[in-house]
């Protein structure tokens, strides 16, 4: 059975390390689709889902906002300065944060503010979004 490693990390610690079949992840200018043997690449993801399917057949879910991917024929790595495995999403405190982001929106004085807040409501909307895949599977 062909299978490719794959690795992913958050500043703070290893969320996933593992064999799988198949990978797909937010690259910045669409999806991507990664199998064993792929062509070597390094490039910028966005928020979003990262899913694994295992060697075994299961799948693993992870949420990354945003990051770098590397991929290798036997390996493939992504960076992210914040990824949550699909299991530790917590709606409640996702919807909590997306409230305080759209108040920051709303009182934003300048534009660097603005952007700020914007930014974080989409990577909160990802999030959200990436909890609605893991509760489907």
């Amino acid at each position: 059975m062909n299978t490719i490693h794959v690795d992913v990390v958050s500043a703070e610690e290893s969320i996933y390390s593992g064999e799988a079949r198949f990978v797909a992840l937010p690259g910045e200018s669409g999806e991507l689709g990664i199998y064993p043997r792929h062509t070597p690449l390094i490039t910028r993801i966005k928020a979003g889902s990262v899913r694994i399917e295992t060697a075994d057949g299961g799948e693993e879910f992870v949420f990354v906002a945003g990051g770098i991917l590397e991929v290798q024929p036997d390996c493939v790595t992504v960076l992210s300065d914040t990824a949550i495995r699909g299991k530790d999403l917590d709606e409640e405190k996702a919807n909590a944060a997306k409230a305080l982001a759209e108040e920051a929106l709303k009182n934003a004085k300048s534009e660097i503010d603005m952007a700020r807040a914007t930014s974080e409501l989409a990577v909160l909307a990802a999030q959200l979004s990436a909890l609605r895949k893991y509760r489907k599977k």
